[in-house]
């Protein structure tokens, strides 16, 4: 059965996609069009590329954290030290190797460009910061007037998953000077928007997978300090668009995998947590297949 589907953020948290995937594909689900944001974008793009879930789960899970994060060496002597640049780079890690990365294993499989790919398989959400907008790529890359079928598909990915302060934001280069793109989950981390829409009728199911507890379960946020403010602000950055659209007519056509006690950034997993996380995918899915209904 062919559907749509939706990937949201959530880091190396996504690697519980991985054991839906092997699901969905078990049971004979084919996704036509697909849209992420973060590390969702990521899986989505494998998909679209045309991985299976057997070699999406070798690829993903053999991901060595040293292969992707690539700060840049510091002249000061002491680690602490290395943070002062942030305030110039605006972040931790470049972001280079990540891209880098992505672009190896979509070559793979032939894809370089969106060119690449068929008209709009693949939706990529990031974020302008310059205009304050959010950016669809590549449907908004005519406005930058760039032509999308020589887009590399992988600086996409790179700009979805541009966390702000632990990747440098993405400085793209348009007629109308530079812009300054970050992680898609600042202002959309679950785009379910862009398929299923309300009074307009769907071409086929669209699937949600969402890497958290229904929003009905999930507790207020407890802020007693600085530190726990800046959380909470982030997060309601990331969530409060996309809970505002998500109704409960909505909500059955969703996947909600919790990841509770792991780090969206904890990048060295060890192997029995990574598999955790793909079993909890399985499990979350299997679930929602026995009542799901569209």
């Amino acid at each position: 059965m062919k559907i749509d589907g939706v990937f949201s953020g959530g880091g190396i948290k996504g690697l519980a996609f991985v054991g839906a995937y092997q699901v969905l594909e078990e049971r004979g689900y084919q996704f036509k069009r697909l849209a992420g944001t973060s590390a969702g974008s990521i899986v989505a793009a494998m998909i679209a590329a045309g991985y299976n879930a057997e070699e999406m789960y070798h690829e993903l899970n053999s991901l060595d954290a040293n292969q992707i994060l690539d700060n840049k060496r510091s002249i000061f002597p002491f680690k602490f030290i290395k943070w002062l640049p942030i305030y110039w780079r605006l972040g931790l890690y470049t972001g280079q190797a990540l891209e880098d990365w992505i672009s190896e294993r979509l070559k793979k499989k032939g894809v370089k460009t969106f060119g690449d790919l068929p008209p709009g398989v693949l939706r990529v959400v990031a974020s302008d910061l310059t205009n304050g907008s959010i950016v669809i790529l590549p449907d908004d890359l005519h406005k930058y007037d760039i032509p999308f079928e020589s887009f590399p598909v992988a600086k996409a990915i790179r700009m979805s998953c541009s966390l702000p302060y632990f990747f440098e934001p993405v400085l793209l280069k348009t007629n109308k000077g530079k812009i300054i793109i970050v992680d898609g989950g600042v202002l959309s981390n679950f785009p379910m928007w862009l398929f299923d829409k309300e009074n307009v009728k769907k071409r086929r199911p669209v699937l949600g997978l969402k890497l958290s507890p229904d929003y009905q379960s999930i507790p207020p946020n407890e802020i007693n300090n600085a530190l726990q403010m800046f959380e909470a602000l982030f997060t309601t950055m990331m969530d409060a668009h996309d809970a505002r659209y998500i109704s409960r007519k909505h909500e059955k056509n969703i996947v909600f995998i919790p990841t509770d006690g792991i780090v969206a950034t904890e990048f060295t997993l060890t192997d029995a947590k990574k598999q955790e996380l793909v079993n909890i995918g399985r499990e979350q899915t299997i679930k929602f297949l026995k009542k799901w209904t569209y």
